[in-house]
This record gives C-alpha cells, sequence and structure tokens, in this order.
C-alpha cells in the first residue's frame, strides 16, 4: 500500500471523490466528516498526509493544524479552501499546513499536490539519515566538532572522563564549557550520579556559602530548618562550579579544604561529612592572572588545574560553522515547526567570515532569530543581523556607516575590489587586473601600496 491519507470535510460529496480518486492511484485512505472525528482517528490510522477543509463547522483546518503540531503528529497537512478563502489558507500554513488546494480543485491539482508533500518527506528522511551519519563521526555526547581543535578536545575528555580528576575548562562565553562538563559526566562511570551546576558569579556571597555547603537549623537568622548544600546533592556525581574565577576568597580556602580532605562543613556545625564527588571547574578568566593580582588562592589553582581543557573559540573552528548552522536550523524546524530547507551561498559566506565574538551561543541565536524571520524556506545573509552581514559586504558597511570623505571612501572601496578580484581568480593578477579593468602595471602598484597579499 501507499501512503496513507486522511481526507477530512463535512461534505459527503468531497469525501467520496477524494476516497475514489486517492484509492486509483494507490494511497491508503480513511475520511472524516469533522476535524474532532479525524483527531480519533490519529491513533489507529496514523495518517502521514491530512487533506483537510479550511471551513467547516466545529472545528476548523486551522485549529486542526495547530492541534497536530501541538500533538507532535507526524501528519503532513494539506488544506483546501474555497473560493474567497484564500486568506484562511494562508493563515493555516501560518499554523503548519504544507500547502493548499483553492475548490473547486482539479483531479490532477489534488495528486501532484501530494506527490510534492512526498518528495518532501522523502528529502526529510534523507537529511535526517545524513545528519545522524554527521553526527556520529563528528558527535561527542551533546558537542559537534569535525574541526582540528574540537577532534583534539573530544579525545582528551574521552580519556579523562573515567578519573576522578580534577578538571578546569577554561574558554570564552558561549564556547560551551558546560557541555564539556555534562560529557565528563556521561561519559564517567558517574553517570548514575548526579550532575550539579552552580555559577559562583550568579549567587551573592553572604548566599554562596550555605548554598554549596549547607547550614544547619539556627545557623543565621533565616535558616528554620536544616539544609543540605549543592555538594552533598552532587554525592557520588559530578559537581560543576562555573565562572569559578567568580569565587570569594573566604570560600576558595573551603573549596581547596573539600578538594585535598573529600569533607564538607554544614554551617553551623563542628562534624565534617565525608563526600564523594568529582570537581570540573570552569572559567573564562586567566586564573595565572588572578593569582599574580591577589584575586585567587594560588594553592587551590594548582588543585583545580590537574587538568586543563581548553574549549577553542568558534571563530578558530571554521570547519564546524556549516556543521553547527545545519544542526541548529534543524532544531528550530523542529522546535517551531518550520520548514527551513538551509542557507544560502551569500549568509554562509557572511557566517564564515563573522568572527562570533559569542562564540557558539551567538550562532545559535543568530540562527533561530533567521528561521523566524525568513520570508522563504532558505535563510539569506538579508534575514542575519547587519552586522554579519555587514562582514560579507564591506561596501555596503562602509556606505552605512556615516563615512563623508570622498578620499577615504574611495580608497577603502578600491581596496575591497581588488581584494575581491585576487580572491576571484586565485591570486592570478593579470586576470584579476582585467576584471578590474586596470593595467597590470596600476594592480601591482596599488597591491603594494595597500599591503595586500
Amino acid at each position: 500500500m501507499g501512503a496513507r491519507v486522511l481526507v477530512v470535510d463535512d461534505e459527503e460529496n468531497i469525501r467520496l471523490v477524494l476516497r475514489t480518486l486517492l484509492k486509483k492511484h494507490g494511497y491508503e485512505v480513511d475520511v472524516a466528516s469533522s476535524a474532532e472525528l479525524a483527531l480519533d482517528k490519529l491513533d489507529d490510522f496514523d495518517p502521514d498526509f491530512v487533506l483537510a477543509d479550511v471551513r467547516m463547522g466545529g472545528m476548523s483546518g486551522i485549529e486542526l493544524t495547530g492541534e497536530l503540531r501541538a500533538r507532535a503528529h507526524r501528519a503532513t497537512v494539506i488544506v483546501m479552501s474555497a473560493y474567497g478563502s484564500v486568506d484562511l489558507a494562508v493563515e493555516a500554513m501560518k499554523a503548519g499546513a504544507y500547502d493548499y488546494v483553492s475548490k473547486p480543485f482539479k483531479q490532477d491539482e489534488i495528486l501532484l499536490t501530494l506527490r510534492k508533500a512526498e518528495e518532501r518527506e522523502d528529502l526529510r528522511r534523507e537529511n535526517r539519515a545524513l545528519r545522524a551519519a554527521v553526527r556520529k563521526t563528528h558527535e561527542l555526547d551533546e558537542m559537534l566538532g569535525q574541526s582540528d581543535p574540537m577532534q583534539r578536545m573530544f579525545k582528551t575528555v574521552q580519556k579523562v572522563a573515567a578519573y576522578t580528576t580534577t578538571v578546569l575548562v577554561q574558554g570564552e562565553s558561549g564556547t560551551g564549557k558546560e557541555l564539556v562538563a555534562r560529557a565528563l559526566h556521561r561519559l564517567s562511570p558517574r553517570v548514575k550520579g548526579a550532575f550539579v551546576a552552580v555559577n559562583c558569579g550568579a549567587i551573592p556571597g553572604a548566599l554562596l556559602e550555605s548554598e554549596l555547603f549547607g547550614h544547619r537549623r539556627g545557623a543565621f537568622t533565616d535558616a528554620s530548618s536544616d539544609k543540605r548544600g549543592l555538594f552533598e546533592e552532587a554525592h557520588g556525581g559530578t559537581f560543576f562550579l562555573d565562572e569559578i574565577g567568580e569565587l570569594p576568597l573566604s570560600l576558595q580556602v573551603k573549596l581547596l579544604r573539600v578538594l585535598q580532605e573529600g569533607t564538607i562543613r554544614r554551617l553551623g556545625e563542628n562534624e565534617d561529612r565525608e563526600i564523594d564527588v568529582r570537581v570540573v571547574a570552569a572559567t573564562v578568566r586567566d586564573l595565572e592572572a588572578e593569582v599574580k593580582a591577589g584575586r585567587f588562592r594560588e594553592d587551590l589553582f594548582y588543585r583545580l588545574n590537574v587538568l586543563l581543557l581548553e574549549v577553542p573559540p568558534l571563530r578558530d573552528r571554521g570547519d564546524d560553522v556549516a556543521l553547527l548552522v545545519d544542526h541548529f536550523v534543524a532544531r528550530c524546524n523542529e522546535r517551531l515547526g518550520t520548514d527551513i530547507r538551509g542557507v544560502d551561498s551569500s549568509a554562509m559566506k557572511a557566517l564564515l567570515r563573522y568572527a562570533f565574538p559569542g562564540n557558539v551561543r551567538e550562532l545559535e541565536n543568530m540562527i533561530e532569530r533567521a528561521v523566524v524571520l525568513a520570508d522563504s524556506d532558505v535563510i539569506t545573509a538579508v534575514d542575519l543581523p547587519d552586522r554579519v552581514a555587514a562582514v560579507a559586504d564591506p561596501i555596503r558597511a562602509m556606505l552605512d556607516s556615516g563615512e563623508l570623505s570622498i578620499k577615504k571612501t574611495a580608497r577603502f572601496m578600491e581596496q575591497t575590489l581588488i581584494a575581491k578580484a585576487l580572491e576571484k581568480t586565485g591570486g592570478n593578477r593579470t586576470a584579476a587586473a582585467k576584471l578590474l579593468e586596470i593595467s597590470h602595471r596600476a594592480l601591482l602598484y596599488k597591491i603594494k601600496n595597500y599591503g595586500l597579499k
């Protein structure tokens, strides 16, 4: 049997015509006279496609589309709209429908729309299979990376995960330091224990000690009952201390004791408690510089820095940008119900040239924004923030900067055009001179004058 189609229409004649037509062309067909009845048939019939009238008594085709999305049902929805209700069909597509067919419809039109939808689903399945294959070779836990820096880090994580040794993870904001810590936990024998994370800079110093070590009832004014600290919550598992450079000096002494002796003491108690935790700390700060400045204890630094993992910034992971873009687009499509196929060459060029000061987190947010704003099923440079699009079009950026000096602007444009011509010709200066419509000698002079390579 072919694909399963559920026809939803309150007109018996339409249901009969479509059932006959679709069965004749190899489809398995069921019908429902209302959206409510269609929902009742989902579990038993499990359609691949739902062909629904946009306007019916009771629940409309638009509401049915929304309900299918809310239930995360895999069926592709095609709506049928009578003359004059095209706006409703467009509204249904915004709600998640794949396409619409106008009534009265031609039989070939119905069949063609279904064939297109089937081809799209086949392509989606192929893309999912390809992504799965790529992820298998370029993924470690929740991290993706095929670049040399990431592959080296993956190997190190796999080597050290099995040990209880303290790990210090360094990297810029947004690089994924917590993902590294979670990978260390999930690849370790401690995976059945808890993974507890705390941002040392997010909790006021007065409360942080109680959060980390717990307290006894009456230890301070608001201590109305005994409380276990986060170290105890992490017993048998992994404790991730993010932004360790923000830890007050007074608590650095207590953390050092935990690492040396494997014990903690709650506030207000006189007895130590043994704990078994693997500590992973992370920081964006240069802790050696913090030690020299007297803001971080030297002995604690050496206790934490037993194994150092450097998470590379995205600008040093050029091979990973396209991989991550594909991953984030697919994730947005799944979560938002969108149908974006990817990014075009202009957008990818801009993304590859952009430095990403916010690293992977910035790229993820950027792709989600572009998926929402895109006017077609492909993200273009126009859908990206101006700061990114400007990288791919420096001349536009110069014109938009407000610079009014003809001399400066002309010099910049000339330099940019020469660089583009050399890039397009692979460095062939004779060919570049022809593209620029200047003599070879003039080009050599300008290359030297502008310091171009």
